[in-house]
């Protein structure tokens, strides 16, 4: 008899969110797809396991599935989760899963911690409708292009930065959408240091630019009322 795939989310900061459901089948599964065997390894030595570990990443991906796929048929259940929160999400996992449903594997989600509705519920903005839209692209002018779709969908937006481009990402965004659309931006969640700043995206800017870094992963939640926003002629 196959086994199945089980999709986890893992932490995406505080260690306490681990369903006990999601140890429950790191206890059981023969494998583990992991985005990094180190981090997956560590989440695992936390929890007293120790598990057979295979990486899964966006190079390897395509290449890695049909073996995987092969050992779930023949009867070991696996796990796939990525570094931190809900696999597939700007991370990898979507080829293995299409690939397991056109094969008729089971495939379970085994639900959790996830930053972008995370960001969303506390970022004052209306929850339903909404777009993940990932992270925007790291050139400017595809930027605003990606920014100038979200525009067009009128209803709260989720997308994810790094502090490394996040200013140019709100320069894109103010470009787009207008300096007083409303807007938050959540770092750290569930972390020690976790923070979210409401406001305009220019209040908003202004705020990060008057630091001298700001550290780490970033989801910026974008408002969809267009009658609040103020953009450019």
């Amino acid at each position: 008899m196959a086994g199945s795939l089980f999709v986890v989310a893992t932490p995406i900061g505080n260690l306490t969110d681990l369903t006990d459901r999601a140890r429950q089948v790191f206890a059981d599964v023969e494998l583990i797809a992991c985005e990094d065997t180190r981090r997956t390894g560590a989440l695992l030595r936390h929890l007293g396991l120790a598990k057979k570990l295979v990486s899964l990443h966006e190079h390897n991906e395509r290449q890695r599935t049909p073996a995987l796929l092969d050992q779930i048929e023949a009867g070991a259940s696996a796990a796939l989760v990525s570094d931190a929160g809900t696999p597939l999400l700007s991370d990898p996992g979507y080829v293995l899963v299409r690939e397991a449903a056109a094969r008729g594997i089971r495939v379970i989600p085994v639900p959790g911690a996830s930053a972008a509705l995370a960001a969303l519920v506390v970022s004052g903005l209306p929850p339903y409708p909404f777009t993940f839209a990932g992270f925007p692209p790291p050139k400017s002018g595809r930027r605003r292009r990606f920014f100038e779709g979200l525009l067009r969908l009128e209803h709260t937006a989720v997308v994810f930065e790094s502090p490394h481009r996040i200013l140019k990402s709100l320069d894109d965004a103010i470009a787009v959408f207008g300096p007083s659309h409303p807007a938050s931006l959540s770092r750290e969640l569930t972390k020690l240091h976790e923070e979210t700043l409401y406001g305009t995206l220019d209040e908003i800017r202004g705020r990060v630019a008057a630091r001298d870094s700001i550290k780490g992963e970033l989801v910026l939640v974008l408002g969809g009322d267009r009658k609040q926003a103020a953009r450019p002629g």
